[in-house]
């Protein structure tokens, strides 16, 4: 099981998930902060740059806010 600390910046052009040097993630999303349509992509982003399901990928903290932390259970 893997914990991500994640910041988020919505209503980008492209959709892009990169690690910074310190370690932490930046999610660049299409989707806008409404309805939790950015949460969905970000858990769908995650999933496919770990190559899981995303069931398995999960918002432990943060969901309402710029910075997440994102669990990745095991298979």
């Amino acid at each position: 099981m893997a914990t991500l600390q994640i910041k988020v910046k919505p209503n980008a052009r492209v959709s892009s998930l990169e690690q910074a040097a310190d370690g932490s993630w930046l999610a660049r999303l299409k989707a806008p902060p409404v309805d939790g349509q950015a949460n969905e992509e970000l858990i769908a982003l995650v999933a496919r740059q770990f190559a899981c399901r995303k069931a398995a990928v999960s918002i432990k903290s943060g969901a309402s806010g710029r910075m997440k932390l994102v669990k990745i259970a095991d298979a």
